[in-house]
């Protein structure tokens, strides 16, 4: 507070006294006047921001990049980096600073480092370097693209976190089971005591609720400076005809596959578009992991089918909506992922209940149930996330292409 007190003030912590404060901080923090009539009147906010985005011209073009560090008159500091780890260690070094500047008065005042010797820290590659290795820029956040995994704790989702996480992708561990998202992201984040040139992280989510994926947003943003790439893969599934589905099923069901999809879309696009102001050149992306169901009808899986027909329809929307901001929407439309949870497990899986529900009709067994599933697809066996993942990249790595469903079938499902 002592030195955001007013321009003046200002001067004492204007200009460096180590070359650490060079690296992390810049030479040249910025100040900004508070407007004439004060924080608290009427239009106050506005005025601030004006104040700050002419401060922030009047900076960019004398010294051809943005502040690390701010002094907002009568407010207070705000340290900025790619990550709030970051952020956090620039405003450490910028604290020191400042306890510099204020012991100085007590000796002659302060008396920052000279201009030849702040060029010579400038310039000299091994302190940016130096900078890189400590607070993590151009490691888990500038140098990486950052993706969000939702239903990543296992079936699909584990699949593909663990691809794009061996591909150098930051990933985002998304999914209501603690136990499972946290020990996958312990697993991978073990890296005997290497270094790890990209993160992984594990936010308990719930998509049908606004809060908590507005929490795995920031929690992102927070962590890895932003998002790049948002896979909507959370989905559940209940089997069953008009006899069996109740309403209660049928709400959980479209909340979850139809509804979660639009509350992910909603806050990953806000982030993705902040981006763009910044970056315009760079795509982002939405992907939603969709399904065969959404090509076709599935007997006495309506309620799973309706919500990925409606799921289609969300991205072709999204898609015309969020082109102009250079996001990316599709869907990819896997076929039968038979060696999966979500097929397999012995207790809920859809090899069970599809037995049970008689919907392969003179199945004596859960081994007649696949093969029956099996023979249906041209290529003879169930899809794979090498299958899905090869999908992902096409429609990541081309710029021409958005709204689309992708199928991933085998054959099963053939676009008309």
């Amino acid at each position: 507070d002592q030195f955001c007190s007013d321009p003046a003030a200002f001067k004492a912590v204007a200009l460096p006294f180590t070359p650490d404060q060079i690296v992390y901080c810049t030479s040249h923090p910025l100040f900004v006047r508070i407007p004439a009539t004060g924080l608290h009147a009427p239009g106050a906010t506005g005025s601030l921001i004006k104040s700050y985005l002419r401060a922030l011209a009047i900076y960019r073009a004398k010294h051809g990049a943005d502040p690390y560090v701010i002094c907002v008159q009568g407010v207070g500091l705000v340290a900025t980096g790619d990550s709030a780890r970051e952020a956090g260690i620039i405003a450490d070094v910028f604290h020191d600073a400042m306890k510099i500047a204020h012991a100085s008065g007590k000796s002659g005042g302060p008396r920052p480092m000279s201009a030849q010797a702040r060029q010579f820290i400038e310039s000299w590659g091994v302190e940016k370097y130096r900078r890189s290795l400590s607070t993590g820029a151009g490691a888990p956040t500038v140098g990486c693209r950052t993706a969000v995994v939702t239903g990543g704790a296992q079936g699909f989702g584990e699949g593909i976190v663990r691809s794009l996480y061996d591909d150098g992708y930051n990933v985002v561990i998304a999914d209501l089971n603690v136990e499972r998202g946290a020990a996958l992201a312990a697993e991978l984040g073990d890296t005997g005591g290497r270094a790890a040139p990209n993160g992984i992280t594990f936010v308990e989510t719930n998509v049908a609720d606004e809060q908590s994926v507005s929490n795995l947003l920031t929690e992102t943003v927070l962590t890895y400076g932003g998002c790049d790439l948002f896979i909507s893969n959370a989905g559940v599934l209940r089997a069953g005809g008009l006899e069996e589905i109740d309403s209660n099923s049928f709400d959980f069901m479209t909340n979850v596959n139809y509804k979660g999809y639009f509350i992910c879309a909603k806050y990953a696009s806000a982030v993705m578009k902040r981006q763009n102001e910044h970056a315009p050149h760079l795509h982002s992306d939405i992907i939603q992991i969709n399904s065969k169901s959404g090509l076709e009808g599935s007997n006495k899986n309506f309620t799973y089918a309706g919500g990925k027909f409606g799921g289609i329809g969300l991205t072709q929307s999204f898609a015309l909506e969020l082109m102009p901001h250079r996001i990316k929407v599709n869907s990819i439309c896997p076929g039968n992922f038979l060696d999966g949870p979500l097929w397999s497990d012995p207790k809920r899986g859809l090899f069970v209940q599809y037995l049970k529900t008689g919907k392969v009709p003179g199945a004596r067994s859960i081994q007649d149930v696949r093969r029956a599933y099996e023979s249906k697809v041209p290529a003879g066996r169930g899809c794979t996330v090498q299958d899905v993942m090869r999908a992902i990249y096409y429609v990541i790595e081309q710029e021409y292409e958005t709204g689309q469903a992708v199928p991933v079938t085998g054959g099963q499902v053939m676009l008309k």
